[in-house]
């Protein structure tokens, strides 16, 4: 009878273990940010560059700042390009953060054109490049600060968010998905962008969560809990 009540308690009592969060180094991202707000909302975050480490992550985070065709070389560079995309392939969860979120389309404007990893069909333009606001010169470029997000969609990632939320940007180009349906919400900066998609394992944000404030840890909470 000791005996299974040592078994009870020890089952209790015993913490159980976190699935483990990977955050992809390829040199272009502030990574500490990021790591620090999934840690704070429960997450064991480690960021890594190894791709054996990515293989065995539960989740992987892919953030990003900077030039689309700078971020696809390092990635290239770095062999972390098929450790992500294997990851993506297994369905296990995968959050792309900003530069993250561009990545996963087919291919970018900036400096040119450039190929991204494909997962998602469509193309990343830069504000304002089709001539659809006539008073550009009221707007600067890069798009910094505040804006309010407009909900498409239910979403696993934006779960408990309300129309109107605001989070915050750092962006000159967005994404333009070739399938609207992969579109979550929207937000408005001279002419309306997508902001953040979702396609079944692959959830992604043109914003910064973990610069926004409570909403932004409600969707990192999303993530980790996925």
């Amino acid at each position: 009878m000791l005996r299974f009540f040592r078994e009870v308690l020890r089952e209790r009592f015993v913490e159980t273990e976190k699935p483990m969060i990977a955050i992809v180094d390829y040199g272009m991202a502030n990574l500490r940010s990021v790591e620090k707000a999934l840690q704070r909302v429960g997450g064991d975050a480690k960021i890594t560059s190894d791709p054996d480490v990515i293989a065995r992550a539960e989740k992987v985070v892919l953030p990003g700042v900077g030039a689309f065709c700078a971020a696809m070389s390092n990635l290239q560079r770095s062999g972390l390009q098929e450790a992500v995309m294997q990851h993506i392939r297994s369905g296990k969860p995968f959050l792309g953060i900003c530069l993250g979120l561009q990545m996963l389309f087919e291919e970018s404007t900036e400096m040119g054109t450039t190929s991204g990893l494909g997962v998602l069909p469509g193309r990343v333009r830069a504000f304002f490049e089709d001539g659809g606001y006539s008073d550009v010169s009221r707007l600067k470029v890069p798009h910094i600060g505040w804006n309010a997000l407009h909900l498409t969609r239910p979403s696993k990632l934006l779960c408990g968010l309300q129309e109107g939320d605001r989070v915050y940007f750092v962006h000159s180009y967005f994404p333009c998905p070739a399938d609207p349906s992969v579109v979550i919400a929207t937000s408005t900066y001279g002419e309306e962008f997508c902001c953040a998609v979702e396609k079944e394992n692959v959830a992604a944000t043109q914003f910064h969560p973990e610069k926004s404030g409570a909403v932004g840890l409600r969707i990192l909470q999303n993530f980790v809990n996925w």
